[in-house]
């Protein structure tokens, strides 16, 4: 019998080392596409995560078209970028000043005149977007519609403008940039929670319409990363929010952006930065589409013992909100 069962702990052992060294194989053998002289569109390009996706490209050997509002920082931007090309004499640079939350028409006109520059888009990340915090019963309606035009809508025209060429072609990438907190509720960010999820609902959809036509669809889910943006939702961040985030700690855009390529070339669905972002996209895998063997050999063995964890990391936030709600009624009695 003691025999028997240390052979059955020895195939056991086998099968394990097995699957471990395929998934490691497949890791390292997994095809990388190229960026070298193909054209990347970035929305949200003049600042933030955009830009350091628009330098990482740059250092790849793409021609770069950056999308945003503001033309002072666009061309400021431009610089930085075209500082960073390693093809300086051949690699074009340029932006165009289009509100991407606002006119469908406007942002198909300045992607025409985008490929007629510099080709065909290879490559569409989508970064345009940014948080109003609060509880939603202190959000403004406005705001909330505001959220969803940049957030949602800021996205979806742009690729809803060179989804169809890139089918044609039978090739290219999307990426749209959502948040942890498109997976995940937090208190506070309740308006722009729902625009996050939204792009996750998209993303989708739309690889299960591209896969079949060569193009991949990305879909990035940073934590806090230390941006403008961030800077400017820090002045209405509740309390409770605030010390939420900071479990998840504060990350650099370029980090983010070095990650969003690699996961984007290699057709990955998800990408992620830090443990809290894998444990979350693990998770909420759901019908997430199955992009590697060795993704679904994670996400299954994986589940159960993030759930767990999960488990605690809701008890501290839930036990943060509680504190900070005795900690106003004290001051409120002490008034």
């Amino acid at each position: 019998m003691t025999n028997k069962l240390r052979m059955r702990e020895l195939i056991g052992c086998g099968v394990l080392i097995v699957a471990i060294l395929y998934v490691v194989y497949k890791y390292l053998t997994r095809s990388k596409r190229s960026l070298d002289k193909k054209h990347v569109v970035i929305t949200g390009g003049s600042s933030g995560i955009g830009k350091a996706v628009a330098i990482e490209v740059a250092r790849m050997g793409a021609n770069v078209t950056l999308i945003a509002r503001n033309e002072e920082k666009l061309h400021s931007a431009k610089l930085e970028v075209m500082r960073n090309c390693i093809h300086p004499e051949q690699q074009k640079i340029q932006y165009f000043s289009v509100d991407v939350s606002e006119n469908y028409e406007a942002i198909e006109k300045a992607l025409d005149a985008a490929e007629e520059d510099l080709g065909p888009v290879y490559m569409l990340v989508n970064c345009a977007g940014m948080a109003i915090c609060g509880k939603l019963e202190d959000t403004n309606i406005s705001d909330i519609k505001y959220l969803m035009d940049l957030n949602y809508f800021g996205s979806l025209y742009p690729t809803k403008v060179l989804v169809p060429r890139m089918k044609c072609r039978g090739e290219g990438i999307i990426v749209m940039v959502s948040s942890q907190a498109g997976l995940l509720g937090i208190y506070g960010l309740s308006a722009y929670s729902a625009t996050k999820f939204a792009l996750r609902g998209l993303a989708e959809a739309l690889h299960m319409e591209c896969k079949p036509y060569n193009v991949s669809v990305t879909l990035a889910l940073p934590p806090d990363t230390d941006t403008p943006g961030l800077a400017n939702e820090e002045k209405t961040k509740p309390l409770e929010t605030r010390l939420i985030s900071e479990s998840a700690g504060l990350i650099q855009p370029e980090v983010v952006a070095k990650r969003l390529v690699v996961d984007a070339l290699n057709g990955t669905f998800y990408s992620t930065v830090g443990f809290e972002s894998f444990m979350l996209k693990t998770l909420c895998c759901g019908m997430t589409p199955v992009v590697s063997l060795e993704e679904l050999f994670l996400q299954v063995f994986l589940m159960g013992g993030f759930r767990l964890i999960s488990s605690v990391y809701l008890a501290s936030f839930h036990r943060i909100i509680k504190n900070c709600m005795k900690t106003r009624d004290t001051t409120k009695k002490a008034e």
